[in-house]
């Protein structure tokens, strides 16, 4: 009996040249997806429960559903590269990694815009420049590794940033009034989700209430 080929999880499994350094810490960037859907929407969901960045990953989700429909259904080759890699068990227009890198981006982009975020508009510049920077990193990474043409990786960024733009709009303009009816559910509830968008600084208001927590635990501590 035959053994069946094996076939590897593209999502996380990214090949490059042996040697090639700049290959090596490419391959990392376009890794950034995982990194930001595990690391970041999971322990945003577990230590935040914010209804802003729940509606932010399911956003991701719709655009990784819109993707694959449109890879399926144009089902474009990949370039010849792809092929010797041993790695082309999808199709290629268009990018999934940067269509999801540049939805993240201009999302990201609004909300802090929009004045909706964790951070003081000082401090805002900065991860506007980094994940900008990591999208484009991200867009050259995957022509750099050959796993996609020029053309795949625009119209995956293309697509990425009218897709943003589209359920942002959504989000806020037709989801937000919503929101208050989402964190009195059973679900907002039973969950603790919440909603800070009406807060400037959420960081510095959680700070200010903690502390004002405890100052107020030590008096009553020292009285009794």
């Amino acid at each position: 009996m035959a053994t069946p080929p094996l076939k590897a999880v593209t999502l996380t499994h990214v090949r490059y040249r042996k040697g090639d350094q700049l290959g090596h810490f490419l391959a990392w960037v376009s890794l950034v997806p995982v990194f930001i859907s595990l690391g970041g929407f999971v322990s945003h969901f577990i230590f935040r429960r914010e209804i802003q960045g729940m509606f932010f990953a399911l956003g991701l989700l719709v655009s990784q559903f819109i993707n694959e429909f449109i890879k399926t259904t144009v089902q474009q080759a990949r370039p010849e590269m792809c092929v010797l890699l041993e790695t082309c068990d999808s199709h290629g227009w268009p990018s999934s990694h940067s269509q999801y890198m540049f939805f993240f981006a201009v999302y990201f982009t609004l909300l802090t815009c929009k004045g909706i975020g964790l951070w003081g508009i000082k401090n805002r510049w900065f991860s506007n420049v980094l994940h900008w920077t990591l999208a484009v990193l991200t867009m050259y990474s995957r022509v750099y590794l050959g796993y996609h043409t020029v053309a795949q990786v625009f119209a995956g960024a293309i697509l990425g940033i009218l897709i943003g733009a589209g359920w942002f709009w959504f989000v806020n303009s037709v989801l937000f009034p919503y929101f208050p009816a989402i964190e009195e559910s059973a679900f907002g509830r039973y969950f603790y989700v919440k909603d800070t968008s009406h807060i400037p600084n959420p960081l510095k208001f959680e700070y200010d209430n903690a502390r004002a927590a405890r100052s107020s635990a030590n008096k009553v501590s020292k009285s009794n």
